[in-house]
């Protein structure tokens, strides 16, 4: 099987039932963002010292791929005719659960705090951006598709519970790593 199509040369793909769209279409925005998402934690959770967190990184990129094929639906029949995997209710509470135990061990937060400090540190963050952009996407998709809101909330739950958890595993980091965090300093902005 060859990887080039050519089908896409025009900017249009398919959805996952075949309709033909414009790749900049809301469904494909979503989805190329949680893939995207999804290569940004596989660089994450291979640097060095991440060892600790790699199982629950991979187990969030294959969430990852399954709310992919979700978003790539065009609806709740095709996700039943392809057999496509129920997305992992498991997910949200071991993130929480995660950031509770890594909570436990970091000084209150009483600051913003900037991107640095440590570069694994700084990844981390980048990928929460990333992340929070295909919760944006994810949102506007369920806005422009109503019809599948709820069908699609699961996937902005997710994707807010773990731009938090990204958030905290950055402050964690610095921690483990005896690193300071930067405090936003308000009045250097003036």
């Amino acid at each position: 099987m060859k990887i080039y199509t050519k089908t896409g040369d025009a900017g249009q793909s398919s959805l996952l039932g075949g309709q033909r769209v414009s790749k900049s279409d809301p469904r494909l925005e979503a989805y190329g963002t949680i893939d995207e998402l999804n290569a940004w934690i596989g660089l994450l959770k291979e640097q060095e010292g991440m060892e600790t967190y790699r199982d629950l990184l991979t187990r969030i990129q294959e969430a990852l791929f399954t709310l992919g094929s979700h978003l790539a639906a065009e609806n709740a029949d095709q996700v039943l005719a392809w057999k496509l995997p129920v997305l992992p209710a498991d997910l949200v509470p071991a993130l929480e659960l995660e950031m509770d135990r890594l909570d436990a061990g970091l000084p209150p937060l009483r600051n913003f705090i900037l991107s640095g400090g440590h570069p694994v540190s700084a990844m981390c963050q980048v990928v929460r951006t990333v992340c929070r952009r295909a919760e944006r996407q994810a949102v506007a998709l369920t806005e422009a598709l109503p019809e599948e809101g709820e069908r699609l909330a699961p996937a902005i739950i997710t994707l807010n519970r773990l731009s938090d958890y990204l958030f905290v595993l950055a402050r964690e980091i610095l921690r483990a790593r005896g690193c300071e965090a930067t405090l936003w300093n308000p009045a250097r902005g003036t």
